[in-house]
Formats: structure tokens, sequence, C-alpha cells
């Protein structure tokens, strides 16, 4: 489902990836059963490949990685959380326009 730019985040490796990451990440919560979840696919597909080598942009799971969904309170998908640092510094809940997320991207990436 994922495109090339665009990683593959698990319970695994989410702290390596995400948490200890030296760019920003933005984090794609979602479901295969999610109706909303696949129509957002190609827009972070679009943003992972306008924003390579800027923003690290990738997708989890939330039914294969149960416990990270859990630490960070994603009860509602699709849900998209941008951290900086370790930290999440931004949540965008539902579906929305890509504008939505450049305009948080852009912020972080300039």
């Amino acid at each position: 489902m994922a495109g090339d730019n665009v990683c593959t985040f698990t319970d695994q490796n989410f702290d390596d990836e995400v948490i200890n990451s030296n760019q920003p990440v933005l984090v794609d919560f979602w479901a295969s059963w999610c109706g909303p979840c696949v129509r957002l696919g190609p827009t972070i597909e679009s943003l992972a490949d306008d924003y390579t080598g800027k923003i690290k942009i990738g997708k989890l799971d939330v039914e294969n990685n149960p416990a990270t969904a859990g630490r960070f309170r994603v009860t509602s998908i699709p849900m998209v959380v941008v951290f900086q640092q370790g930290q999440p510094v931004e949540m965008l809940m539902g579906l929305r326009p890509k504008s939505d997320y450049e305009s948080v991207l852009e912020r972080l990436s300039s």
C-alpha cells in the first residue's frame, strides 16, 4: 500500500525510526478496513515524495501495532501525528486536504 518513500512504522521500530529521528516525522495511524484511511493513502505518498530528505513520512497500521497506537492514545483514525525531536507537535484528525498537512510540514522543514 505504501509508495517507495513511505516508511512502515511498527511497535518494534517506532522508537528508532520516529522518537530518535534527527528529522521531523509524520506518522499516519491507519487501518486497511478504514475507508477514510485508504483515501488518505495517496496524499501520504505524495507528501513523502515532496518532502524526501526533509521530513520522514510513514504509516503505522493500528491493527498490527496496538502498543504504539495505545501509547499515543489513538482512538480514532485516520490520525496523523507529526513528531519533532521525539515529541508529538501536531495532530491532525480525520481525512483532510493535502494543504492542511503541507502547512504543518512547511513550518517544520524551513
